[in-house]
């Protein structure tokens, strides 16, 4: 007679959080390709510049979520529930000034990237303090390896956007920027769900002993450094691709962006299983680089193949996701993959030694980051130029990060040897 296993045996929290991202990378690609299907390049143009506020705020926001996330693992009992409380506060007040900043200055903003609306910048800045707090929700689950409810979270902000935006442009006949702003609004509410802390005061605030409060604001404030270098890296692009070129442009470059960041997306998974493993091992006294070195094969593997893919089948590939519309950028599409593969696979060593301590790594991002955006502005004559300074960029930023990594790694056996 056969023994049956219970499912939950079978699957581990960790294996469930893979599939949920793979589904939710899947639903924000199927959302983002129904939109330039539906839109064109044009519109689509303005789509993406929502698209890519939202990109910006999350890593902004992720700031607060792998501080969460670390301190979730080495806090415990009281110190810990002081340090969400306070974490809590902090997060709302931070979005609260995010927020007014975008809804004050949202003229300015569509003068800038040239919309045809302010009120998609005004609606967006409406909720952005929602999403800090969802992001210190996501760090609780990602520290504490409460995999299933950080896979929760993620699916309800992607089945909402979806159904509620294609909802409303199917059922209401106004500017279709607004309405992409309105279906991000409410993603924000419903990504709260699960929300672990109901009962916190946001009152008064309870400080942490000098000791763990300086651990903290360190953490803090080198991943928010980082976490910047993140958005510059990965939207400085189309954000100045949207002011240098002409609306069609802006979209194409749109589209050839979102296919070729899909490689970025798949590594941003094990990126969150990567830090509280991190940490942990750390924590147990045990050895991290298998660790590293796994998750840098994945990515590295990864990355190959979809680059691969788009340098053999670029027409095709462009044709099934945009349509005809969008074909004139097939021949740039392996080569955005390429830049954002390397990209991908040098931003597994800076989380890793963020999540150990070693800033040196996230000083380079930084530098690298900037460059991009000179370079971007130096040499923007053309769409293929504004790809091919960006693999430039990128390929120096993977040589620097791997020579400290050996260099450091060859210091750390030669002190153990003597």
């Amino acid at each position: 007679m056969a023994i049956s296993i219970p499912l939950r045996q079978k699957i581990s929290p960790e294996q469930i959080f893979m599939i949920s991202g793979l589904l939710v990378n899947g639903g924000n690609y199927l959302y983002n390709l129904v939109l330039g299907r539906i839109l064109g390049p044009e519109k689509f143009a303005d789509a993406a510049i929502m698209i890519t506020f939202l990109l910006v705020l999350s890593f902004v926001a992720m700031t607060f979520q792998l501080v969460t996330a670390k301190f979730s693992v080495i806090f415990e009992n009281e110190v810990f529930k002081n340090f969400i409380a306070n974490t809590f506060k902090y997060a709302s007040i931070v979005g609260l000034l995010f927020g007014l900043a975008v809804i004050l200055f949202s003229s300015e903003l569509q003068t800038f990237f040239k919309t045809s609306s302010a009120r998609m910048f005004v609606v967006f800045g409406i909720g952005i303090p929602f999403y800090f707090l969802m992001s210190v929700n996501r760090g609780f689950f990602q520290g504490k390896k409460e995999f299933t409810f950080l896979s929760i979270t993620y699916q309800l902000e992607m089945i909402s956007r979806l159904v509620i935006t294609f909802g409303l442009l199917y059922f209401l006949e106004i500017e279709s920027s607004l309405i992409i702003a309105l279906g991000i609004l409410a993603s924000f509410l419903f990504g709260l769900i699960p929300f672990k802390f109901k009962n916190i005061s946001f009152s008064k605030f309870i400080k942490l002993e000098k000791t763990e409060s300086k651990m903290v604001q360190g953490f803090f404030v080198i991943t928010a450094f980082y976490e910047l270098t993140q958005i510059i890296i990965n939207n400085s692009d189309i954000l100045l691709v949207k002011h240098y070129f002409e609306s069609y442009e802006a979209g194409l470059y749109a589209s050839l962006a979102l296919i070729g960041r899909v490689v970025y997306f798949v590594a941003w998974m094990f990126v969150m299983l990567l830090l509280p493993a991190v940490v942990q091992l750390k924590k147990d006294g045990k050895s991290t680089l298998p660790i590293l070195l796994k998750y840098v094969g994945y990515i590295s593997i990864i990355a190959i193949s979809i680059t691969t893919v788009c340098y053999l089948f670029p027409t095709q590939i462009i044709y099934i996701l945009f349509g005809d519309g969008y074909l004139e950028i097939a021949s740039l599409l392996w080569k955005y993959a390429l830049a954002t593969g390397i990209f991908a696979v040098s931003n597994i060593f800076a989380y890793y030694y963020l999540s150990l301590d070693k800033y040196v790594p996230v000083f380079l991002s930084g530098i690298f980051g900037m460059l991009q955006i000179v370079l971007i502005i130096l040499f923007h004559s053309s769409l293929e130029q504004v790809v091919n300074v960006q693999i430039i960029a990128m390929v120096i930023l993977l040589i620097v990060q791997l020579t400290f990594f050996f260099l450091s790694n060859f210091k750390e056996r030669t002190n153990s040897i003597i």
